[in-house]
């Protein structure tokens, strides 16, 4: 037995395009609605349960130790590991008093690509400055203005200084220093607690409705590295779930993200019958570090604040190509500049092109971005003498569960925030330094509503019930070949032939590495194997989705489709069906006029 998928009625995929759309011969993809694991050894049960230690997760779990009796914070490394850690630019909010929330709202929907929910991006831009204040409350220290005042830059898309950084290019750094100090000098308070070196295998779901689609979150099953036995399943109950857990870059083959950016967050809400929305828009960032073609794993990332300062983009001949592409030439957005340097890269023979910062001074250059200074030099590369080269990477990922402006999810009592959740605050494509900002914003708001309906008895606990369908145990072996299908697929440029190439090859990876083809076991439920399922999930969701969306917008990107239209304004939704069958159909946007909808 292999992971091939069986047969879906073709309603799932061809049929759910808008009806002007050319129908796609898309492979049926059937995916396992839980993962293969021992039953839980263990148990506990708190008020809320989050999971992540990004900015997302920890201000959700602060915010929600004073709002309800007993909160549970699980992170799959220490505290101090979330992704937010590497975080470079900066936060986007409205500090300076010449600028004001509708030019961030703009700005915001020019870099979206027409696909944002404009009340999700109000909430973002109105919020956000009150949310940025609360962080300095909290003891995060941001570079100051010789006023005093906190200093502020500009990144790409951004028409004004709303960039707030610290330690000039470790912003991601100080912020995760700050909020784990407030949750370490609370660590003896009996209202949370901390489980570090656990990865969330599962959301646990009630009695299912009458569909037969899972019912309420009720919690988590989790792997505790050193607890008890070689594999340390415990369960963890709650009425709230709060998903937190950063992005999906080891599904591909190089990426800016940490080693622990497997998806698990995504991947679990998808079994547990939670609804995703864009999965198809990664934002690959322009400028990453090149380290040859056969480079992998978590690269190093050049912030696009280096261009912000008046660094400028050459191709391999020393000619700047930029400004020819779009009016605000190497500040333009991430996808604009991402798809043009490989195609630069192409018309010039080579697979990069070259940063070039020297004109901005030796001196500037290491007191702004020391981090980087130092991690070129390890590379043997200097920032302030050497023309730096540079290919896209994928950075970001613009979809995710999807929630509404309080961050619930399409189960009850699933919660998402930060990276792993669909907002709609970012459309198809980011805004440099939103990243943060939204995490801030929609943790505080989901910690609220938590604690409001479970005042008002909304939130109800409930036992677990085993969910319908598979069971799925991927083997660790088999994750590059997952990562090229995935980079070659759904990658930095996309095309049917490429992504049926890697739905092809998804399908005939094997599901059932715990029992074996021949009865024989492959790989042992673990961290790796679980780690790996997931990776195999979100690239099987993101290449369907990307072979459905047929035309080009934001970091979606079809040479077989290469212009916008109007039609496909509009989400793509993917979710499982009773019997684990892979829906992805259209969903109008708020604000979206309905014209642009699908007939």
């Amino acid at each position: 037995m292999t992971g091939a998928p069986a047969p879906v009625p073709p309603t799932t995929l061809a049929a759910t395009a808008p009806s002007s759309a050319p129908a796609q011969a898309d492979p049926a993809v059937r995916l396992a609605t839980r993962l293969a694991a021992p039953a839980p050894g263990w148990t506990v049960r708190a008020d809320a349960i989050v999971v992540g230690s990004g900015i997302a997760g920890l201000t959700a779990a602060l915010e929600l130790r004073t709002r309800v009796p007993h909160v549970l914070l699980v992170t799959k490394g220490q505290l101090v590991s979330g992704s937010t850690v590497w975080a470079q630019g900066g936060i986007a909010a409205v500090l300076d008093p010449t600028d004001s929330t509708s030019a961030h709202l703009a700005d915001t929907l020019v870099a979206g690509g027409g696909l944002c929910d404009p009340a999700a991006v109000e909430v973002l831009v109105t919020e956000g400055p009150a949310r940025v204040r609360e962080l300095v409350r909290r003891g995060a220290l941001f570079d100051l203005a010789p006023d005093g005042a906190i200093a502020l830059t500009r990144e790409g898309g951004h028409h004004a200084d709303r960039i707030v950084h610290a330690g000039g290019d470790a912003t991601g750094a100080e912020v995760s220093r700050a909020l784990v100090a407030r949750i370490e000098a609370v660590r003896d308070d009996p209202g949370i607690e901390v489980i570090e070196h656990a990865l969330v295998l599962d959301v646990l779901t009630g009695p299912p409705g009458l569909d037969g689609r899972p019912g309420a979150a009720c919690g988590v099953t989790l792997h505790v590295i050193g607890e008890g036995s070689r594999d340390g399943v415990g369960a963890a109950l709650a009425p709230a779930v709060v998903l937190a857990t950063g992005g999906i870059g080891q599904v591909f083959r190089s990426s800016t993200n940490p080693a622990q950016a497997t998806g698990d967050g995504i991947a679990a809400a998808l079994r547990a019958g939670a609804v995703l929305g864009d999965v198809e828009f990664v934002q690959f960032h322009p400028t990453v570090l090149w380290l040859g073609a056969h480079a992998k794993g978590q690269l190093t990332l050049i912030s696009e604040a280096v261009r912000g300062e008046g660094a400028l983009l050459l191709d391999t001949d020393g000619a700047r190509f930029m400004p020819a592409v779009h009016p605000m030439a190497e500040l333009a957005p991430r996808d604009v500049v991402a798809h043009a340097i490989v195609r630069q890269a192409a018309a010039t023979s080579s697979d990069h092109v070259l940063l070039d910062a020297r004109h901005l001074g030796a001196a500037f250059l290491r007191r702004r971005f020391p981090t980087i200074y130092e991690r070129l030099l390890e590379h043997g590369i200097d920032l302030t003498t050497d023309l730096v080269p540079v290919a896209p990477a994928q950075h970001y990922h613009s979809g995710g569960v999807v929630t509404d402006l309080n961050g619930r999810t399409s189960v009850s009592g699933l919660y998402a925030a930060g990276e792993a959740a669909c907002t709609g605050v970012h459309g198809a494509n980011r805004l440099a330094s939103n990243s943060l900002l939204e995490g801030l914003v929609f943790a505080h708001r989901a910690a609220r509503d938590i604690a409001a309906r479970g005042g008002a008895g909304d939130l109800v606990r409930a036992e677990p019930v085993e969910r319908a369908g598979a069971a799925a145990l991927v083997a660790a072996a088999t994750r590059s070949r997952i990562q090229r299908a995935a980079s070659d697929g759904p990658g930095v440029l996309r095309s049917a032939q490429g992504l049926l190439a890697a739905s092809e090859i998804l399908a005939r990876v094997p599901t059932d590495a715990h029992m074996g083809s021949a009865g024989g076991v492959v790989a042992d439920p673990q961290a790796a194997e679980w780690e790996t399922t997931n990776v195999h999930q979100v690239a099987a969701v993101l290449t369907a989705t990307a072979l459905a969306r047929t035309e080009s917008r934001g970091g979606h990107f079809r040479t077989d489709h290469p212009l916008p239209e109007d039609r496909w304004r509009l989400r793509l939704e993917a979710r499982l069906d009773a019997q684990g069958a892979l829906v992805v159909t259209p969903a109008p946007l708020p604000g979206v006029v309905a014209e642009a909808r699908p007939a």
